[in-house]
């Protein structure tokens, strides 16, 4: 019990969760400044560090101002008050911006080696600067909108997350202190990328700067004595009350309204502005000057994407992984019969995620199924996936759906999907108030020879058939009795708010995760031995919860090794004498985005593997729905032991944890293991294994007459 005190609410014990989430960022632009990664992946990278950026402001940065102007001095576990965390945040923050802007620049000057050029409005010739000219009088003048913003009333909205050309105006009679200051907003509609269509490789001007450089005809009787390109974060973090389960749609759309009206939070502006327009800004938005980020350079990287998918530079880009057939596939057409056989494991993007569509499709047109229950999180805009609900109810089929609408800028979309599926006669339910539904969960119900069979998908990531090509994913297909009848019974619970008594295979939050969690964690630490020492292997995204580190401090000092792979946030310390010695913490940061949960325990050689839909974070075992669910087949489990080994081994895009926060790459020691590639490799050569083995045996064709 001593140990156990001497452990907890230790701030020195943690990091704070807001810069281990910057650490994180700082991995994913070391991907991008690096000349290892083929240049346009690399501006991939750098668009990913400024979306990642705008969404930690949006909510996080947001959220912490939120609590500065109320007063709040309450500590994080690692003990810091939020006026500190964000001045830390801050300072760190406005670091990495510095660095991924002389990224890009860099980025881009390499690319006029390839013949891509993105020109300044000072490099263009006669030619090019007429042509510009007449493109923006023909087909870009007439969209935009200058404001007059001093002298409407009220001042009108500018959106978040826009660009906007900011102009400073001479009045007629001369005087400064008459100056006009003039927003033009960059229209949503345009490409950022206008094509010289040069004759000899590709030319790219930005329109901000085509705009702020022609801006003087809207204005024939003043002078433009200076331009600036800006744009806005708002505050993001609204809160949805969702009491009342019958006005929930409306109070969803309204909050993703209400967005657009939030505080503002960030300014980012070029560099070397003109003083009164930054200060007529910076007072405007009612900032703090910590709070602008001068850009030498390009605004809102998000833009790059366009440039990184230009067609015709394939050589500057990383060669196609095209997803494999999943191994326990290969040769089944019927997925009912296949899962009635054994259970299959499904590791995305390395294999497809098709037969999960498929297996939609299928229920929808076989007449022997009787129900369809389904949880949606995040979807894809055109998704297979609700057209196959769709069609499965007009066909006389009972389909529930529970369609998460908190999920944070997914909103209007799943309001949308809702209508939708409700209008094609659907149970669309929402969910239980207080609680997001992160959990991912399929349940189709069949009628068969020996009576009702019930199949079951359950997975680490969202029914999104795009994003299942971009995040690495796990799903488990099993008609295993306990674990149907667990799903069954999470469904009614979602749909009834029915109690449930018990669970066989499954741990659910909020009511019962963190406890399992906690008690295998323990279990480990109970057996474990000089001899055989207990392991605990896990892969997640996040790790933050202050009860899961401080169980895992406890494992360690009594001898167990615990290894970590955790590709974003981690609160705990890792290799501190007398309380974290036995743990390694690494992260990998590479062309897919680690996102499955994989929970492995030695168990005094009983081994147990279980995959989850959440991580070790407080929001997951606390305020959302997710499923903990074992995996039973062996051969499974073997599979999963070769994949956490395999990113155990990667030494070419792993980043090892230190103690005091910050991460170093790891150092190769024998031949070079790259997880992804490895984990790519072998989902190829299992499947031409198969389409080997399916040619041998193929039977022969009866031969046609006179042959």
């Amino acid at each position: 019990m001593g140990k156990k005190n001497k452990i907890k609410n230790v701030p020195e014990h943690f990091v704070n969760r807001e810069l281990s989430w910057l650490e994180f960022n700082d991995r994913v632009l070391r991907e991008g400044l690096s000349p290892d990664v083929p240049l346009l992946e690399r501006l991939k990278f750098l668009a990913i560090v400024g979306s990642n950026l705008d969404e930690a402001f949006m909510i996080r940065v947001a959220g912490l101002m939120q609590q500065r102007a109320a007063g709040v001095r309450r500590r994080d576990p690692s003990g810091m008050s939020p006026a500190q965390q964000l001045q830390a945040f801050g300072l760190r923050a406005h670091r990495m911006v510095a660095e991924q802007t002389a990224g890009i620049r860099d980025a881009l000057d390499e690319l006029r080696e390839h013949g891509l050029f993105v020109l300044e409005p000072a490099e263009l010739v006669d030619e090019q600067s007429q042509f510009l000219k007449n493109h923006f009088a023909r087909e870009i003048a007439p969209v935009l909108t200058p404001l007059a913003m001093e002298d409407l009333d009220p001042k009108p909205l500018l959106p978040g997350l826009q660009l906007h050309v900011a102009a400073l105006l001479a009045r007629q009679n001369g005087h400064e202190e008459n100056d006009k200051i003039v927003v033009v907003p960059v229209p949503a509609c345009f490409s950022r990328f206008i094509n010289l269509h040069a004759k000899e490789g590709v030319a790219l001007v930005r329109i901000e700067e085509l705009i702020a450089a022609h801006l003087g005809p809207f204005f024939p009787s003043r002078k433009v004595l200076a331009t600036v390109v800006f744009r806005i974060t708002r505050d993001a973090d609204v809160a949805i009350v969702d009491d009342d389960a019958g006005d929930l749609l409306d109070a969803v759309a309204e909050a993703v309204r209400d967005r657009r009206r939030r505080a503002p939070v960030r300014l980012e502006i070029s560099a070397r502005p003109d003083p009164r327009l930054r200060q007529w800004l910076v007072d405007w938005l009612r900032l703090r000057d910590e709070d602008v980020y001068e850009i030498d350079g390009m605004l809102d990287a998000t833009g790059l994407w366009q440039i990184a998918n230009w067609p015709g530079f394939d050589k500057l880009k990383q060669a196609d992984w095209p997803p494999q057939r999943p191994q326990g596939l290969m040769d089944e057409d019927d997925l009912f019969e296949a899962v009635r056989e054994d259970d299959v494991l499904l590791v995305h993007p390395y294999e497809s995620f098709e037969p999960i569509v498929r297996l939609l499709e299928q229920a929808a047109a076989d007449p022997h199924v009787l129900s369809i229950k389904q949880t949606l999180y995040r979807t894809s805009g055109d998704s297979p996936i609700i057209s196959a609900l769709e069609r499965a109810s007009k066909s006389g089929k009972e389909v529930t759906v529970l369609v998460e609408l908190k999920a944070r800028f997914d909103e209007a979309r799943n309001v949308g999907w809702a209508r939708r599926l409700e209008d094609a006669g659907c149970h669309v339910v929402y969910g239980i108030a207080g609680l997001k539904t992160h959990a991912k969960a399929l349940l189709i119900v069949r009628r068969e020879t020996y009576g009702i069979r019930r199949y079951v998908h359950l997975s680490t990531g969202n029914y999104n058939d795009r994003t299942a090509r971009l995040y690495s994913d796990i799903g488990l297909l099993t008609a295993d009795r306990d674990l149907a009848t667990d799903v069954a019974n999470f469904f009614n619970l979602l749909t009834g708010y029915s109690d449930v008594v018990g669970w066989a295979k499954l741990a659910v939050a909020p009511t019962g995760l963190r406890r399992r969690f906690v008690e295998l964690i323990r279990r480990e630490a109970k057996v474990s031995t000089a001899d055989e020492p207990g392991l605990i292997i896990a892969k997640m995204n996040s790790l933050e919860d202050p009860e899961i580190c401080e169980a895992l401090y406890e494992a360690s000092e009594a001898g167990v090794k615990v290894m970590l792979n955790i590709r974003g946030i981690c609160c705990l310390r890792p290799g501190i004498k007398g309380l974290s010695s036995n743990i390694k913490v690494t992260s990998i940061v590479d062309r897919f985005l680690e996102h499955a949960r994989i929970f492995y325990f030695r168990n005094a050689g009983h081994e147990e593997i279980y995959l989850s839909s959440a991580d070790w974070m407080r929001r997951n075992l606390s305020k959302r729905l997710e499923l903990l669910f074992p995996v039973g087949s062996p051969k499974l489990r073997r599979r999963l032991m070769n994949m956490l080994d395999t990113y155990f081994a990667d030494n070419v895009k792993s980043h090892r944890l230190l103690s005091n926060g910050t991460y170093e790459r790891v150092i190769p020691h024998g031949p070079p293991v790259r997880a992804q590639e490895v984990l790519h490799n072998q989902a190829v050569d299992a499947a031409k294994a198969a389409e080997q083995t399916r040619l041998q045996f193929r039977p022969l064709a009866r031969p046609k007459n006179g042959e």
